[in-house]
């Protein structure tokens, strides 16, 4: 099946969020309390929910999106392409400039959108934030009365489960037991927040989303037996 998607119909996907503000007095009263009862199960005994706040980002509700990175196949006279772009700032016009990418170049019914963990996590993290900010669902996130199999999504971690739901794999493990090339990444996920609010470093940020972005395309390629991409097939815009 994954053999007769043509892999220049899919926009591959990934966001890095952070809590909506640096500190957890910033929020209003209300907020707060509405924090702490929506992190009052995921705390272990003994933590506060101001000391559990640094992992705010990520509930859309009480997080924001930094940058958004895709990448998307091309063939330019027989040689394949993977083209990589981000979005980053502020939030309202990043969600607006990724919408925009999704109306003018991936908006038929033919196109397909595909992230690691994308199903639980980036797709309707997107969706609502932009419903927050009053952004109308572009057509690719507005899943409102569609089948599963109308829902133009593919997750490169649902597709590593072949029907096992428990089953949580890391993309980064993926890589590498697919044997994938390990990105020389300075950080991870976990330090995404700090390396916004307190280093104030949105580059090194938004280098570390891209290279999640071409992970995910080399895994995707992986699952369908196809040769992997070199460092001259990748062009960051």
């Amino acid at each position: 099946m994954l053999k007769k998607l043509n892999l220049e119909h899919i926009l591959f996907l990934d966001i890095e969020t952070i809590p909506e503000e640096e500190h957890f007095e910033s929020l209003s009263s209300d907020k707060q309390s509405l924090w702490e009862l929506k992190s009052q199960y995921q705390r272990k005994d003994g933590v506060t929910a101001k000391e559990f706040y640094e992992r705010a980002g990520i509930w859309a509700e009480f997080g924001r999106i930094i940058c958004i990175s895709v990448g998307y196949f091309t063939q330019e006279h027989t040689v394949r392409k993977f083209k990589v772009r981000s979005f980053q700032g502020e939030e309202v016009k990043l969600l607006k400039d990724f919408k925009n990418i999704l109306i003018e170049n991936f908006s038929s019914t033919k196109h397909l959108l595909c992230a690691h963990n994308g199903k639980e996590f980036d797709f309707p993290y997107i969706a609502r934030r932009m419903i927050i900010h009053g952004i109308e669902l572009p057509y690719k996130l507005n899943l409102f009365g569609k089948k599963p199999w109308e829902v133009p999504h593919l997750d490169t971690m649902e597709l590593w489960k072949f029907g096992d739901y428990k089953h949580y794999t890391s993309l980064k493990l993926m890589a590498h037991v697919l044997g994938i090339p390990s990105p020389k990444e300075d950080m991870d996920g976990s330090m995404v927040r700090s390396v916004y609010y307190e280093e104030n470093d949105i580059d090194r940020i938004v280098n570390y989303c891209e290279l999640d972005v071409v992970t995910t395309a080399q895994v995707f390629l992986r699952l369908r037996n196809e040769k992997l991409m070199n460092d001259s097939e990748i062009i960051k815009n």
